[in-house]
């Protein structure tokens, strides 16, 4: 199993100072990461998500990573696809230039973002995207690997003209789709995609999920796969906070998590801003204020008023990697046998500080990383 960070440049304080010093911060927490073992820095695209998510243009964040580390796998993922926003021709270009300059360490996943407020931005409609989506990821590992390109689509047209410059990674480099439901994982298995759940699903659901994406990869039709490769993979989202003082971790890391819940139901499902003067809760009160936002959230379900998908009732679970290394250990190994290829493990949700960042970190390449990769080398001897 691998091991990767994933940044969405969350905050609570939006002003300026407070954006410089948390990309800052993200740089410093990847260039660590990679020195603690880490094996992958993934970065998100979201547009007009104030709070929730400023990472617009993961594109230059990852530059900038790519060029002061050596070994880690660059994740640019997922890139929204709808042409006004990453045009499939820019979108070659940008992937295969990284590529090139991080010597071949670039994945890239695609999507179309989530949200009315990022389709709008651009001048779509959310609902009427998914098309033009599909025919831009077919599209783009053509153009990454063809010496001229000429195409006549319903949303994109290219007269024939050559694209420069081609990836590093032959033929280009792995391709993943986002996953926020079941319907989507068994889609991108079908066209031979790595899939990436990103949320706060609990062992059992990724253990569900990996059933349905490994049975629909085995039975795809190759006519329908994406790219000139299949890249059997599944990323699963895993918040961590560790700490040695486990009620510190739990309490960081369920504070964090509730500021995520909040922010991402204000642009997903129109509710208030996330809530900013609890900091002094105890993980207790952070664990009863989920199971109520849940029993409200079960409440309307039930009543029609709101539409609320799975991915976002699942931020309710609060069984996560929160706590001492040893605990950490112990889910890491539960999604380990639930059948995670990769884990996505998300530390920067808004209130939590740069210094318990830097601590996770230091524990994950002490302690966590060293145990898997100890446990892998002694069944492989075997």
């Amino acid at each position: 199993m691998k091991f990767s960070i994933c940044f969405e440049a969350q905050m609570v304080d939006t002003s300026r100072e407070s954006e410089q010093r948390t990309f800052y911060g993200a740089v410093d927490q990847a260039l660590y990461a990679e020195e603690m073992g880490f094996d992958g820095v993934w970065a998100v695209e979201h547009h007009a998500l104030t709070q929730y998510a400023h990472m617009s243009a993961p594109e230059t964040f990852l530059a900038f990573i790519a060029g002061q580390t050596k070994r880690i796998r660059i994740g640019h993922g997922v890139i929204c696809l709808p042409p006004a926003m990453n045009h499939p021709v820019k979108v070659a270009e940008r992937v295969a230039t990284l590529d090139i300059l991080s010597r071949g360490r670039v994945n890239f996943g695609v999507g179309k973002g989530g949200t009315q407020q990022e389709a709008g931005t651009f001048g779509y409609d959310l609902a009427e995207l998914q098309p033009m989506i599909d025919e831009s990821m077919y599209l783009i590992p053509k153009i990454m690997v063809e010496e001229e390109i000429e195409h006549d689509g319903k949303y994109i047209k290219i007269p024939r003209r050559p694209i420069h410059p081609k990836p590093y990674q032959q033929p280009h480099p792995p391709m993943y789709m986002a996953c926020t439901r079941d319907e989507s994982l068994v889609t991108a298995a079908s066209r031979g995609l790595g899939g990436m759940v990103l949320g706060f699903n609990t062992p059992e659901d990724t253990a569900r999920q990996n059933r349905l994406y490994r049975d629909a990869f085995a039975s795809r039709d190759p006519a329908k796969q994406v790219g000139y490769f299949p890249n059997e993979w599944l990323c699963v989202g895993c918040p961590t906070i560790i700490s040695d003082d486990r009620e510190k971790a739990r309490r960081i890391g369920l504070r964090g998590q509730r500021f995520f819940a909040q922010a991402i139901h204000h642009w997903y499902g129109g509710g208030g801003k996330p809530e900013i003067h609890v900091e002094e809760a105890s993980a207790t009160e952070h664990e009863n204020a989920f199971r109520q936002a849940e029993a409200m959230t079960v409440a309307y379900l039930n009543e029609a008023k709101i539409p609320v998908t799975p991915a976002a009732t699942d931020m309710y679970n609060v069984d996560h990697a929160y706590g001492t290394p040893q605990d950490a250990i112990a889910y890491l190994e539960r999604l380990e046998e639930a059948g995670a290829d990769e884990v996505l493990m998300l530390m920067q949700m808004g209130t939590v500080p740069h210094e318990a960042i830097m601590e996770t970190i230091r524990h994950m390449g002490e302690t966590v990383i060293p145990y898997f990769r100890e446990k892998e080398a002694k069944a492989r001897a075997a």
